[in-house]
């Protein structure tokens, strides 16, 4: 049986904590591949740069990496767009698969007033991505990982001019610096 791996997110922008734990779940959990889908904008968080230029981070970051793949699911469909529909499409597209569903700690407190959650959660497997360190329980398989980078704290050091150097891969470095990105003060953005 073909088991899958849906990360979906802002990616805003793409970093090393989000490659490091799909690398982590993609091999605890012996998954083929890791769809990394891109919100057009979440409900929950401000997404600040365009989908067009988090799609080009996302797919350079993704070049060469065996197992991952981008999926463009989210920011096509019109409006408002839900991981469920989401998750009913990839189930289309890979009939017998079976679908593990990779979420960060920080969106589990919001998990049950997704919408259709009862039908998502039947179709998924859901896997917590831990990057605190710490040993919370959840009621999901975890993978935990201490990476202590966040989309947040990438936005506030461009902005205040600081390296992202090892933080992000250096193509998504070179498009961050060439498209002026995260220029203005980002400090109330929620974390990413």
């Amino acid at each position: 049986m073909k088991r899958l791996g849906i990360y979906g997110g802002s990616f805003d922008p793409i970093h090393h904590a989000h490659l490091i734990l799909a690398r982590e779940a993609r091999e605890t959990f012996d998954l083929e591949e890791v769809i990394f889908v891109l919100a057009a904008q979440s409900p929950f968080k401000n997404t600040p740069t365009s989908a067009t230029l988090r799609w080009k981070m996302l797919n350079i970051a993704l070049d060469d990496e065996p197992g991952f793949s981008a999926s463009r699911l989210e920011i096509d469909r019109e409006e408002p767009s839900y991981s469920v529909e989401t998750v009913e499409v990839l189930c289309r597209e890979n009939p017998g698969a079976r679908l593990f569903f990779l979420l960060g700690e920080d969106n589990l407190e919001k998990l049950t007033s997704w919408h259709r959650f009862d039908d998502l959660r039947g179709m998924v497997q859901f896997v917590v991505l831990d990057r605190s360190g710490g040993r919370s329980e959840y009621p999901y398989p975890v993978v935990r990982r201490k990476v202590d980078i966040s989309a947040t704290m990438i936005r506030n050091r461009v902005a205040s001019g600081q390296s992202i150097r090892y933080l992000v891969p250096e193509a998504v470095e070179q498009i961050i610096r060439r498209e002026k990105l995260y220029q203005g003060n980002n400090r109330s953005n929620p974390k990413i």
